[in-house]
């Protein structure tokens, strides 16, 4: 089976196409394709209605830029899948018409895949965990989730913003571009000194905005690295 997917949620638009195989009770997957490309904002945070445009603008150049690489056409595809979100509801829109588009066209199977449990199975697939417990962190979601009688169940969350989200609002404080996590990530490396910041945590639910407030305040004080460390 080969399915060719979109994913439009955020900053990125990026198409990839999968194969799969079963062998005896088992299932081997392999990326055959994965272009992709990111709208760069030249100021602060994501501009919904400029990166939905960058979206449109990039969505048949990487289409036919998977395709060669996977070396298949669309009549050799069995599905066509994409985000159904959560995400940024005008990217979203961008993926979403493109693959009904194409799912229409070429009289393929639609199907819409729930952002975060595609990155949750990625990582039961790379890792052959059945059933685990999860710790799941990205931009706009921050969550600990079971899997349970066939679903995923969510124990706790975060109750205001998500920690990539707060990553990216110290980042811009700091003067780095969009998107500052990886910043982040990078000068936290650079050195084990922390200085003390509070952050609550209530039963299994957790809070990053004033963590975040708390180290916009030490801006000036602590060097970015040692408040990227912290």
């Amino acid at each position: 089976m080969k399915v060719l997917g979109i994913e439009s949620t955020a900053h990125t638009f990026g198409v990839g196409i999968v194969r799969e195989e079963k062998i005896g009770v088992s299932r081997k997957w392999e990326c055959l394709s994965n272009q992709k490309d990111m709208y760069e904002p030249e100021e602060g945070g994501i501009h919904p209605r400029k990166a939905a445009e960058h979206h449109y603008q990039h969505a048949r150049e990487l289409l036919n830029n998977a395709l060669d690489e996977a070396n298949v056409e669309y009549e050799d595809l069995d599905a066509i899948a994409f985000s159904q979100g959560p995400g940024i509801p005008q990217c979203l829109d961008i993926g979403a018409v493109t693959a009904r588009t194409l799912s229409k066209k070429h009289d393929k199977p639609l199907v819409g895949v729930n952002h975060c449990l595609a990155h949750i199975s990625i990582g039961t697939q790379t890792t052959e965990a059945e059933k685990p417990s999860t710790l799941y962190v990205s931009g706009g979601n921050s969550q600990v989730l079971s899997y349970k009688k066939g679903r995923y169940r969510i124990f706790g969350e975060t109750l205001d913003i998500a920690l990539g989200n707060a990553l990216d609002k110290l980042a811009r404080k700091l003067g780095y571009p969009h998107p500052g996590g990886p910043e982040i990530e990078e000068l936290a490396k650079q050195t084990d000194e922390i200085i003390k910041l509070s952050y609550p945590i209530k039963g299994m639910d957790f809070s990053f905005s004033g963590l975040t407030t708390e180290a916009e305040r030490k801006i000036g004080e602590a060097s970015d690295k040692v408040l990227a460390n912290s």
